[in-house]
Order: C-alpha cells, then sequence, then structure tokens
C-alpha cells in the first residue's frame, strides 16, 4: 500500500509541474509574433481519426501542417478538406521530414501504435494528443508518464473527451462533495459485444483465421503491423475496426471503455494504484478476450472513501451486482455506465450522461445543499480537443496529461493481464511494476518490439 501512494505522491508532483508550464514551442525561425498559430500533423486520419482532425481544426488556433495514414483512401479523403498538407504513409519518415515545421501531432490509431509514436514525437519536443487508452500495455503507460514527468515544456493529452464533459465534472464535485457520503464501492461495465471478444461478434473470432487475403493497394500493411508481431493480412478481421478484439493490437472491452468510466472514478475519488487484482470469470480465448469479463480492484482507500476500496469492472456479461441496487431491476441497464455506493446513498453515472442520486427522495436534502453551495459546476463543457491546443498556446492546462493518464491507464490494463489467471488474486508491486505473486503474469507487461521498430525508451 506504501508503495502505491508513493508512486501517486511523485506523480502529482511531476504532473504540477507540467501545469504550471505549458509554453508553445516553436522549432523553426518562420512564425515569429504572439498571433502565430499551432502548426500541427495528424497521425490517423479515418474513422476516429477524422473525428479527432475535425474536433482540432475547429479551434481557430490551430494549422494542419501534415497527414499521415496507412491507408491511401483515408489520405486521400483527409487531403480534400486539408490539401495544403504534406501527405505521408511513413509516421517516422512524417516526423523526421518535418521536424522543423511542427509543434504538435495527434495519434489516433490502434492501440499498439500509441506508445511508439507519442514517445518518438516527445523526444523530438512535440506536443501529444494520443487517444486512449495511452498505451498497449502496462510498461508503456509508465514509461509515457516518466517521459511527459521528465518534458514539463510539453503539452500532453489523452483523448478521454467525456473527462471535460459537464455530466462527469459535476458527478467528480457531487462525489467529492459528500452528496452520497463517503464511498464504499465501485461497479463499471461496458456491456456491448460488437468489437471486443472472439465469441460472440460478428464476424466471430475465437481463434486466427486459417486463411490469407490479398493486401489491398491502398494499405501499407507492415506499416499498419508496426511494432506487432507479424502475421498475415486477413480481410475486415483487423483493419479498419476489428483490431480491438485481438490481444496484439487491442485491449477489448476493457481495454477500450475501462479509460472512459474508469477516468471519472479515479477522478473523482483521487484513486493510486490498487493492492490487488483478480478475475472472476472466464479466461481469454489464445488471442482474443475474454466473453464475459468481471474483474475486482482493491484500491488504498482515500479521503473520498470509507477505507479500503473494491471497484468492479464488468464488460460483456452480466453486472451481478445489479440486483442490490435502488433501481427498476426489470429494466435493463445501459450498454455503458457506473454506479457509486455511497454510506448516504447511490449515484448511477450513465456513459456520457449526468449523474442520477438514488434513492431520489432520500439524497434531496443533499443535493439542495450542494446546489446552494456548489451550484452548476464553472464552465460546465470544457472541449477536451481546445484545450490540448490552448495549453500548447501557454494559455492554461490539459486535466487528462500523460503523468495522470498514464496511471489510470496501467489500471485499465491491469484487467486484461488478470483475466488469463482467473479466480487467482494478484498482489500488484507499483514501484517496482511486477505482480508479486505471480511471475507469469509479469510477461504480459511489456513485450518485445518487432525488429527494425526499436523505439528508444520502449523496446
Amino acid at each position: 500500500m506504501r508503495t502505491a501512494r508513493t508512486t501517486r505522491r511523485t506523480f502529482i508532483k511531476q504532473a504540477a509541474v507540467a501545469g504550471a508550464v505549458g509554453p508553445l514551442i516553436f522549432t523553426g525561425q518562420a512564425h515569429a509574433g504572439n498571433d502565430r498559430k499551432l502548426r500541427h500533423a495528424s497521425i490517423g486520419v479515418g474513422r476516429r481519426g477524422a473525428e479527432d482532425l475535425a474536433a482540432l481544426t475547429s479551434h481557430p488556433g490551430i494549422e494542419i501542417v501534415a497527414l499521415c495514414d496507412v491507408d491511401r483512401n483515408y489520405l486521400e479523403e483527409a487531403a480534400k478538406l486539408y490539401p495544403k498538407a504534406r501527405r505521408y504513409r511513413d509516421w517516422r519518415e512524417m516526423l523526421e521530414k518535418e521536424r522543423d515545421r511542427i509543434d504538435s501531432i495527434n495519434a489516433t490509431v490502434p492501440n499498439h501504435m500509441h506508445a511508439p509514436i507519442s514517445m518518438t514525437a516527445m523526444q523530438m519536443g512535440k506536443h501529444v494528443y494520443c487517444q486512449k487508452p495511452l498505451t498497449h500495455s502496462i510498461y508503456e503507460s509508465r514509461r509515457l508518464a516518466e517521459e511527459a514527468a521528465r518534458r514539463p515544456e510539453l503539452v500532453t493529452q489523452m483523448g478521454v473527451q467525456t473527462h471535460s464533459s459537464g455530466g462527469y465534472r459535476t458527478a467528480v464535485a457531487m462525489i467529492q462533495f459528500g452528496i452520497i457520503g463517503k464511498v464504499k464501492e465501485v461497479h463499471s461495465w461496458d456491456i456491448v459485444r460488437y468489437h471486443y471478444t472472439g465469441a460472440v461478434t460478428n464476424p466471430p473470432m475465437r481463434r486466427r483465421p486459417d486463411h490469407v487475403d490479398t493486401v489491398p493497394d491502398s494499405l501499407e500493411w507492415n506499416l499498419w503491423l508496426g511494432v506487432a508481431p507479424e502475421r498475415p493480412y486477413v480481410k475486415d478481421i483487423y483493419h479498419t475496426r476489428f483490431w480491438r478484439r485481438w490481444h496484439d493490437f487491442g485491449g477489448g472491452a476493457h481495454g477500450d471503455m475501462g479509460g472512459h468510466m474508469m477516468d471519472v472514478v479515479f477522478t473523482a475519488l483521487e484513486l493510486t494504484s490498487p493492492m490487488w487484482v483478480m478475475s472472476h470469470r472466464s479466461p481469454p480465448y489464445e488471442e482474443t478476450f475474454a466473453p464475459n469479463n468481471k474483474v475486482q480492484y482493491h484500491f488504498p482507500g482515500t479521503k473520498y472513501t470509507t477505507g479500503d476500496i473494491d471497484y468492479y469492472w464488468y464488460d460483456t456479461g452480466p453486472v451481478d451486482a445489479k440486483s442490490s441496487w435502488p433501481i427498476d431491476q426489470s429494466k435493463e441497464l445501459p450498454e455503458d455506465g457506473s454506479m457509486l455506493v455511497g454510506e448516504k446513498g447511490y449515484m448511477f453515472l450513465p456513459h456520457s450522461g449526468s449523474p442520477q442520486l438514488l434513492p431520489g427522495n432520500e439524497l434531496k436534502g443533499p443535493a439542495e445543499q450542494f446546489n446552494k453551495q456548489v451550484g452548476p459546476v464553472k464552465g460546465r463543457e470544457v472541449d477536451h480537443y481546445h484545450q490540448f491546443i490552448d495549453a500548447c498556446l501557454g494559455k492554461g492546462k490539459t486535466t487528462t496529461p500523460f503523468t495522470y493518464s498514464g496511471l489510470l491507464t496501467e489500471s485499465v490494463l491491469m484487467g486484461t493481464v488478470v483475466n488469463r489467471f482467473p479466480m487467482e488474486k494478484l498482489i500488484w508491486d507499483a514501484k517496482g511494476l511486477q505482480f508479486t505473486n505471480k511471475p507469469e503474469a509479469n510477461k504480459y507487461l511489456r513485450r518485445a518490439y518487432r525488429d527494425g521498430w526499436h523505439v528508444n525508451g520502449l523496446g
């Protein structure tokens, strides 16, 4: 327990330094003056990448200098909107050639490439916006957090846009106000099965396909694989959307949506690293994720909890704690959400929604007191992307810097490790970055990068 708290204190100190310094670093001489724009390169411009690019460019202070995507079709579509931007297929080539002409990048690519791109960009002195989860492995998360702490002049932000939403920010304020009393336990879930497991998705994939397809001319398959182990291309199985279900590339439902639901709980309760973690249900398949997941985390207590606290995560299976909650048992839960159980009552928080207090009649008094003393959360809705750009321009700071989101991601990804060992309590040593009672589990904390893809500080 002391180890986890010490690690958290170190990160908080480093984050405070990073928040206090956030100037725009211009690497070229062509942008003299105070009205210059942030010169930005976007890596991954299809699907979610296109959405991120549109959100970033809604800020008047950004200029898109370069676009990069391994899929030429996506690249050409983006180029229609940003015709002046230089185009690349290989992010390494782009960073090298644009070194003196860009100030920041965003990485909106499959999980396995988050850390290599982000680390390389930071080592070149670039501000980084990276989609969640921050990394593919726990080791990578720790290294990115440490790198960000060593470079407080750089602005970093993880793409958990809900962190800046009015609903989540209100929930955090209510919990810290004590509206449901100190929190005794928490439950979060994602019960959407479409992308995540090998058993119940369409198409079902419990194991690797036994055939090979011709790589389309538009796709650079070697660049798509990047640091991951080599494997043959199969149409519609990895690129463009089903990569999340494969251990080599994604993190299943937990790795994907855990960053959202666990983020608000981490922030509200000021959680650190867990003391131990345990999986209660089915193990994963050989290469894809478990079809029936329940993970229990045991965290050190904080000033917002009754003591050490259990946090339960569920995906693709039943949320068995539902039966004890003061809700209509005949109705299904929303696909994603959290329930915080307090001394005085419950807070139900649907993903991207507003907090609901239960039972409402019993918490009417505390709710009125909150409204009187705190009122609407200042700023209610904050644009997560604009916050990043403003911080790069020296105006304010980000709220999910890598010094915070690295620690959060460690816990998220821990769930994808422990379900390989169902019904075993794995003791976590945060300082040593290892499970002390299960050496076999430690091999899943990191992996060697494929030959030709070495990244300093990672592999």
